[in-house]
């Protein structure tokens, strides 16, 4: 029988009754019942107690559970590679909760920890995808990698970009999250220019693997570019990511980054040698100082297409800096006038 009373205790997790011939001590029993209650999983495991899904591995009772996190962490939305969370050892969100996000996140991966809050972070109510956008109906006589990065990254970070061989005018951009995939579909899908509709979906891959051999396009250029790195990609950081204005195509574009004093002349050479159309009009802002820097204004094509098809070409194309043997690099962007005034403010 005292067999059969240590059985049913250690089934429903109760302690063993106290011994009544003394044999144990005149106590109960100090060893922990074999059906205790669920304590979660993970709490003190290694290597997931610092840098695995989220960041954080606790079990309910942990403050950094995965369970008590918010419903995005739940659904795996700040995880991944799309968002660097595979690149360090402390995945997307270190043990402190602070963005700790690899070197392409859109915007999240500045100095110190920067929070990821509206800087490249999948906000609730966004669908659920990855990072890697899927591009379709470009002219392939006229598009490579570099103008594919001239126009997107006016969205968000490019990782790498790569044309599909069995697919013409197909290409897969990895960008630095999800949001700025969100960004480039809502802005540019059915946009067309070089006589093509270009279309843009989701894909289901998390990232895009580095192609040792890629072929080369009409052009002669690579099919597959990593662009980690690249100084000219503009959510680095906090403070580069809020400088940038989201817009859509317009006819009107702003450049800047530009040399002071510069001609009207010279800015049309840039379209002229790329082969598209130069702008019909052209506004320079009036200098603040004469110890100005650089310039910038605006140029105002006769349609969208027009515009978008001189962005592809002309951004980050090299100006001839008089004083200097470097250039300086043109930066375009969508303009949010819907037409150049005939006198700028003084």
């Amino acid at each position: 029988w005292k067999t059969k009373i240590i059985f049913f205790c250690i089934i429903t997790g109760s302690k063993e009754p106290q011994n009544s011939s003394g044999g144990g001590g005149g106590g109960g029993s100090s060893r922990p019942p074999l059906l205790q209650e669920p304590r979660g999983f993970g709490m003190n495991v290694t290597p997931f107690s610092r840098g695995g899904m989220n960041g954080q591995m606790g079990g309910p009772r942990s403050s950094g559970s995965l369970f008590s996190s918010p419903m995005p962490d739940r659904l795996g939305l700040n995880n991944g590679m799309s968002n660097g969370g595979l690149r360090g050892g402390g995945g997307l969100m270190g043990a402190g909760g602070q963005g700790q996000g690899g070197p392409f996140m859109g915007g999240a991966g500045g100095p110190g920890g920067a929070s990821l809050s509206g800087m490249g972070q999948p906000q609730p109510g966004l669908p659920q995808q990855g990072a890697v956008l899927m591009v379709y109906g470009l002219n392939k006589d006229k598009m490579n990698a570099d103008r594919i990065f001239n126009l997107l990254c006016l969205y968000g970070n490019i990782v790498r970009i790569k044309f599909l061989k069995t697919k013409e005018g197909c290409a897969m951009v990895q960008m630095g999250d999800a949001l700025a995939v969100e960004r480039a579909v809502a802005n540019l899908h059915n946009t067309t220019f070089f006589g093509c509709k270009m279309q843009l979906g989701y894909s289901k891959q998390a990232f895009l693997a580095d192609v040792q051999q890629p072929y080369d396009l009409p052009d002669g250029t690579p099919s597959f570019k990593d662009y980690m790195g690249n100084k000219n990609n503009r959510f680095i950081n906090p403070e580069m990511a809020s400088k940038n204005r989201i817009q859509p195509p317009s006819k009107i574009l702003h450049f800047f980054n530009t040399p002071p004093g510069l001609e009207e002349d010279a800015l049309k050479q840039v379209f002229i040698d790329g082969e598209v159309t130069e702008p019909k009009s052209i506004k320079l802002f009036p200098s603040k100082s004469k110890s100005e820097r650089s310039s910038s204004g605006l140029l105002e094509f006769a349609n969208i297409s027009e515009a978008l098809e001189a962005l592809v070409i002309g951004n980050h194309a090299p100006i001839p800096n008089p004083n200097s043997k470097f250039p300086f690099i043109m930066k375009l962007c969508f303009s949010s006038s819907r037409h150049i005034p005939n006198k700028m403010a003084e």
